[in-house]
């Protein structure tokens, strides 16, 4: 029989059980008033190195621990650069062939951005700094905090740009800056030839190879060159491409050993920004903790009043955040109701618990959002989500006219609209063509609408009617949807990157449904990130989902998708449809070099219809950002232009840690009570049996 002292002792232990500390805590190491932001992540990061990095789910992380020259100002719209790393802004000087400064009209042979940092900058501490720097100094939290460190130069800023050449590397923007930088794609074949010389291995140490684009004036200051004129370049410098990185990093990766550990600047970085990569389990949990090398800065004193309540404050306001992986977004809104995440975004099914429409259309949250004191902040975003067809694939890509007929006809079939309404609950608007609202060069109601799939009916875009898709599809050769090789449906294949929620098989089954509408076959390929950015990358896909936030706010951020040269299975650019179109590539090579006005809006007019005649993407939606904050975080504005926002967030953590208390008292009553229940059950057989235990004993004596 189970010992009364036994079950006396659960009662007590349960009924003690409620300390200060919530059962379930996800963060019991961490004290509870720690300075901390508790946040997530969705995809494990491939590349932190930022030479490598061009993925929205790593720049979360590297924006904040990287500096590059320039910044976006925080609170300001339209957005404006300002400086981050660099002492000022650049000082741009357009020169003619001669060296000689040229003005107005005057085309320049090339532009001279010249950039000069501040004394006394350091980086982070790191082993690679060490002359005996070891693996256990990198992976013990302790002892990387207390590595030497050394200060930030120029010729940091110049090994960089070099690095974007190497082609171990195989960055994303080395096609687009080869066509700028002076001397970049040259110097490509001069790191190739050393490259091979020593067996495509270990450190190829760039300083002993000099590029004209990228010239260091002195220990502070350094120029970059510009092959004529490129006016987005400086947009570029605000992107941790243009990052400094110390040599000694380089170095230090390429010891034998470090790549079988999966040791590099992908996993563990070196930077000079406001924080460093404390921790690292990509499957498990991220942290960042304050760097405490970081130059410093000021949080600003110009934009919205309620903004403003710590401004010309030092920062960075938060010492630590704590990144953990949720894949799935029931656990992940469960966990931001209970205190445990410190913002959060709204899936479709925790909508209508978390947002109320008013009869006017005003958002608000709802009551029970309100009682927790939860706030929302709106914003439409610089991006696009679409779909895009791979231009090399010989059913759907190309400029043949059965597959444009193709790609137009599905371009009316995919009712965007529909899924707007159904998986982002009216959260997006359906994009007419591949520029973002706030975008130079977008153009609103009747003006803007894509006339290849809608109509201008009553004030609003109307898709077009499905049987003019089905004549299209006829018109391609594929009538009723069948392949006259095969007398079957013509089967299409999409590739997408997994994803996970209750939203997922309904999503890829729409996307069926969809294609069905015409008579065709849909293949849904679905695979993890990685794997799915290595088949672009590879130009494998046929029809494949992807999107796109904006880097800088010009057209050329997203039309340069579009630009041949820019193609990613050729080139490894971000054009990743690999699409292809001679007139389009020399509007776009005029339209970059034109100021905003009346021309270039004519030239854009007319990329942007060569697009909708072409149809290498659906152009699917700019999304609509809907956000959740806890009252105890403050300073949150939206920005996907501007990553680096860590900073300037603050979190008051004693009110945190007194909501999560209150939020998440265990209820012990119920089996309090039936343990007592118990009690009452168990003592009276528990008091027989000791007395004839006793009486035993007796008559034995």
């Amino acid at each position: 029989m189970f010992p009364l002292r036994s079950l006396i002792l659960c009662v007590c232990v349960l009924l003690a059980g409620c300390g200060e500390r919530a059962w379930n805590d996800p963060y019991p190491g961490d004290p509870r008033v720690a300075n901390t932001l508790y946040t997530s992540f969705r995809d494990p990061p491939k590349h932190l190195d930022p030479a490598r990095s061009y993925a929205a789910n790593e720049w979360i992380f590297i924006s904040q621990i990287y500096e590059p020259p320039l910044q976006y100002h925080y609170l300001k719209r339209p957005h404006q650069l300002m400086p981050a790393l660099s002492a000022s802004m650049p000082t741009v000087r357009p020169l003619s062939a001669s060296g000689y400064e040229v003005w107005g009209d005057v085309k320049p042979a090339q532009t001279v951005y010249e950039i000069r940092i501040p004394k006394g900058v350091r980086y982070q501490p790191h082993p690679a700094f060490a002359d005996n720097g070891s693996v256990d100094d990198l992976l013990d939290p302790a002892r990387l905090l207390a590595q030497p460190d050394r200060e930030l130069i120029a010729e940091d800023l110049v090994y960089q740009i070099k690095r974007l050449a190497h082609p171990a590397l195989a960055s994303p923007i080395y096609g687009l800056m080869s066509e700028y930088i002076t001397g970049l794609g040259a110097y490509r074949d001069t790191l190739e030839a050393a490259w091979a010389k020593q067996g495509r291995a270990g450190w190829l140490d760039l300083r002993q190879f000099p590029l004209a684009g990228a010239e260091v004036v002195d220990r502070y200051t350094l120029r970059i060159h510009i092959d004529g004129s490129y006016p987005q370049f400086i947009y570029w410098l605000a992107t941790p491409f243009f990052a400094p990185i110390p040599w000694e990093a380089d170095r230090f990766y390429a010891r034998p050993g470090m790549a079988e550990r999966n040791l590099s600047l992908d996993t563990h970085p070196i930077g000079s920004g406001p924080y460093l990569l404390l921790e690292s389990d990509p499957n498990r949990r991220i942290t960042l903790a304050r760097n405490p090398n970081w130059h410093g800065e000021t949080y600003p004193v110009a934009g919205p009043p309620d903004l403003l309540a710590d401004a010309g404050k030092a920062l960075p306001f938060i010492d630590r955040a704590v990144y953990t992986l949720e894949k799935e977004s029931i656990p992940y809104w469960g966990k931001f109701l209970q205190g445990w995440y410190d913002h959060s975004g709204i899936s479709s099914d925790s909508f209508d618990s978390a947002v109320a429409i008013g009869a006017s259309g005003d958002v608000q949250v709802t009551e029970a959002m309100q009682a927790k004191g939860i706030k929302l902040q709106t914003e439409t975003e610089s991006s696009i989500f679409y779909l895009g067809f791979n231009w090399l694939d010989p059913v759907v890509g190309g400029d043949a006219e059965s597959a444009r007929l193709l790609r137009r006809a599905l371009a009316i079939a995919v009712d965007y609209e529909e899924f707007i309404a159904i998986f982002r609950n009216g959260r997006g608007i359906a994009a007419q063509g591949p520029l973002a609202p706030g975008i130079a060069g977008y153009r609103e109601g009747e003006a803007g609408i894509n006339p290849m799939t809608h109509e201008w009916v009553d004030g609003h875009p109307q898709r077009r009617a499905l049987a003019e898709a089905r004549e299209l599809l006829a018109q391609a050769g594929y009538a009723d949807g069948v392949d006259p090789l095969t007398g079957k449906p013509l089967l299409l294949y999409l590739d997408a990157a997994a994803s996970s929620g209750p939203d997922s098989k309904a999503m890829l089954d729409w996307w069926r449904k969809q294609i069905a509408k015409l008579g065709l076959r849909l293949v849904v390929r679905d695979t993890d990130y990685n794997r799915f950015q290595d088949k672009m990358r590879k130009g494998q896909a046929q029809l494949f989902q992807w999107g796109w936030n904006a880097d800088y706010p010009d057209p050329e951020n997203f039309l340069f998708l579009f630009y041949g040269p820019n193609g990613k299975a050729a080139h490894g650019g971000e054009n990743a449809a690999n699409y292809a179109n001679p007139e389009f590539d020399a509007l776009f090579e005029r339209m970059k070099d034109l100021p905003n006005g009346d021309d270039r809006q004519a030239v854009i007019d007319r990329m942007v219809g060569i697009l909708r005649e072409d149809v290498p993407w659906l152009f699917g939606f700019h999304p609509v950002e809907f956000r959740l904050n806890h009252a105890w975080l403050y300073n949150v504005k939206p920005n996907l232009i501007a990553r680096n926002t860590l900073k300037y967030q603050r979190v008051d953590a004693e009110a945190r840690a007194a909501a999560t208390g209150a939020w998440n008292r265990p209820v012990l009553w119920p089996l309090s009570g039936l343990l007592i229940g118990l009690l009452v059950l168990v003592a009276p057989g528990w008091w027989a049996l000791r007395q004839r235990e006793r009486r035993v004993g007796v008559e034995e004596a």
